[in-house]
């Protein structure tokens, strides 16, 4: 185990984490992909929300079970060394990093494309500079400053939404009459159609776990970390649900022209070309408070692993100045660099199958623990049976919808997890190394 005298300090608060959870999904995120689900859910993008919010809860409750049992930095990875057995648990933490070292490189790249639309004259690849230099200064100068900031910048995102839904509002009020069940149902809909748009919803959720690899920060967080988990999920669900809702009813049905710009449209009719650009700034700022938390998690996952002597000593390491793991932070941003020659397709693709991989590993972890300890502990057959068996359902089929590509990269990316615990086992004649809580 790395000999580091230099700790994590619990200085969060349950508010903090919970804006750290919102910060990682984006808010404004249901905004921007509201016409792709509306399209393919026949104008019910809000039951598809919904689906998708209850569908993603069942995983969330497991994570909240598993946090409050082992309330450490290693999220699923430790869940799945305890639970599953050190082997199995180093590969679920494999894969789950192929989604945390990913996801700061996707987040920077969505925000570097908003950026560079809505201020040209700097190109893609100096957006992209900025706001990893940005995001990497913030967080290596520490957790209370990047507390801070979040705060901030996700209260202005979340506003800017809620304005967007007041002008809705008002536009409706002075609109002919309409259905206000057509968004939920109507003449043209279909369960097939509705659970495929959920499906596709569903990945609007990634990052509710993240607020796990904070554990170690949080003030009493054997209590904070689950309940911020629920919150989140629920939170999140509810405003996508709700936004979605409001927005279908402004656009009923599921035709438009252009899909991908639905809501910029639906701007400039209920506010006008200057509150369109103000809604534009709103997903800018969205995207940096998610970059700068999306970044946080991922040094504490890696700073975590680095403890364990799963990764190189460093990554185990805190700065004695500031108390984050400053070379984690700068190997993430490297990582990052690499979106400068990638789609936001083929980044995207990256992520998925690592986090829905992880998700179903939770949710086995907390049916693994039903069956160790019924026997001393009463333990409810819904909780901790039925919903982790439906989370883990759930979650696997959403890995089976992942396109070829995706699929494909993280295989290969688990075959090489396979081959690194071959070589740390010495062709696994020794146990994984493992971190005790």
């Amino acid at each position: 185990m790395a000999d580091n005298p230099v700790k994590l300090t619990a200085r969060l608060s349950l508010t903090s984490v919970v804006l750290f959870g919102l910060a990682y999904m984006a808010p404004s995120l249901v905004l921007v992909i509201f016409g792709v689900i509306a399209q393919r859910s026949a104008g019910t993008a809000p039951s598809a929300f919904l689906l998708a919010t209850g569908a993603m809860l069942l995983s969330a409750l497991s994570y909240a079970k598993m946090a409050r049992l082992f309330p450490v930095s290693g999220s699923a990875y430790f869940y799945a060394r305890q639970m599953l057995g050190g082997r199995l648990g180093f590969l679920v933490g494999w894969v789950v990093l192929l989604d945390y070292l990913f996801m700061p490189m996707v987040a920077w790249l969505v925000q570097s494309v908003f950026l560079n639309v809505q201020f040209p004259a700097i190109p893609f690849w100096g957006w992209m500079l900025i706001n990893i230099g940005l995001t990497t200064l913030v967080n290596i100068l520490g957790l209370t400053l990047a507390d801070r900031t979040n705060k901030v910048l996700t209260g202005l995102g979340i506003g800017l939404v809620l304005l967007f839904v007041v002008l809705c509002v008002i536009h409706l009020m002075h609109e002919s009459p309409v259905s206000l069940t057509a968004p939920l149902w109507n003449a043209s809909s279909t369960w097939v159609g509705v659970s495929a748009a959920a499906a596709v919803a569903a990945y609007s959720y990634l990052g509710f776990d993240a607020v796990t690899t904070m554990a170690e920060e949080t003030r009493d967080a054997r209590r904070n970390i689950p309940r911020a988990v629920v919150l989140v999920m629920a939170t999140a669900g509810l405003l996508f649900a709700l936004v979605a809702y409001i927005m279908q009813l402004v656009h009923p049905g599921g035709v438009f022209e252009d899909a991908q710009i639905a809501a910029y449209l639906m701007s400039v009719n209920v506010g006008g070309q200057i509150f369109a650009d103000w809604l534009n700034l709103g997903f800018i700022i969205s995207g940096f408070a998610s970059g700068l938390i999306v970044q946080l998690s991922t040094s504490r996952l890696l700073y975590f692993m680095g403890r364990a002597d799963i990764l190189p000593k460093p990554f185990g390491a805190l700065d004695r100045r500031t108390g984050t793991p400053v070379f984690n932070l700068m190997f993430t941003a490297v990582i990052g660099l690499l979106g400068l020659n990638l789609t936001l397709e083929m980044a995207t693709s990256f992520i998925n199958f690592g986090a829905f991989l992880g998700f179903s590993a939770v949710n086995l972890c907390v049916i693994c623990y039903f069956y160790r300890a019924r026997q001393q502990q009463r333990l409810g057959l819904v909780s901790y049976l039925l919903f982790p068996l439906l989370g883990m359902c759930v979650t696997l089929y959403l890995v089976s919808q992942l396109s070829t590509t995706a699929i494909g990269i993280g295989v290969c990316w688990l075959g090489f997890g396979v081959m690194y615990l071959a070589w740390l086992t010495r062709g696994f004649r020794r146990p994984a190394p493992e971190l005790q809580p």
